[in-house]
């Protein structure tokens, strides 16, 4: 007899996609008050909001380091974003494929691929580059999760694309490993050929996909969830 989170993760939810929606809220009311704020308040916000590897991994070398609660930054890195561009990209990935994931593992599922994917991608990096100084912020890493989970759940799932034909536009549906296959090929490229600000990005990333693939193929393995 199944409980508890089995049974939240083996039926599609037929609810309105809170988790989702309130996530996108966050991310641009973040972004809203970094703009109303001074350039010495938005640097500071930066800063003290983002991951800096440089600061972050003296702390978990310390005995006990990992319950510091500077860590917390793994988190909240995760709704600033620098920039309107960043913050849109992101956005418009994880409603995307939010949705459907949301609705296959319940807001609980979602929620663990979104903040755990997002964290531990943000900490992957971390301890790539431990020398950087600067911040790293931005929902790339759990965004990225989110799309590595939807790959874990609908292999086989078409997305609709609009593909440019000449002087005209076709819309057609592409499978979706075709899509994330092509995504994840291209943030290895970059991430062995760009500038190490690319590199910061893509490794981001390239963690927070295989973390959320991972994650969807252990539930699937368990037996709590099934292929779409």
């Amino acid at each position: 007899m199944s409980t508890g989170i089995v049974t939240h993760w083996s039926k599609p939810s037929p609810t309105f996609p809170w988790v989702t929606v309130t996530i996108i809220f966050l991310c641009c009311g973040a972004k809203l008050l970094h703009m109303g704020m001074s350039p010495l308040a938005q640097q500071a916000m930066l800063e003290l909001g983002g991951v800096i590897p440089v600061e972050l991994n003296p702390l978990l070398d310390q005995p006990g380091g990992w319950k510091n609660q500077h860590l917390l930054v793994l988190f909240s890195a995760l709704f600033i974003h620098a920039s309107w561009l960043h913050l849109v990209g992101n956005m418009v990935y994880l409603w995307v494929f939010g949705l459907a994931l949301e609705r296959r593992l319940g807001k609980l599922g979602m929620l663990v691929v979104f903040i755990a994917g997002g964290a531990l991608a943000n900490l992957f990096v971390a301890n790539r580059v431990p020398d950087l100084a600067s911040s790293i912020i931005g929902a790339s890493g759990a965004v990225s999760a989110v799309v590595g989970a939807y790959l874990g759940l609908f292999p086989f799932r078409r997305i609709g694309m609009l593909l440019p034909l000449g002087l005209y536009l076709q819309f057609t549906r592409v499978p979706a490993v075709l899509v994330i296959g092509s995504w994840f090929t291209l943030q290895l490229v970059y991430s062995v050929l760009g500038p190490i600000t690319g590199i910061v990005a893509w490794w981001t990333h390239m963690a927070g996909f295989t973390l959320g693939l991972i994650f969807t193929l252990l539930v699937r393995a368990m037996g709590h969830v099934k292929l779409g």
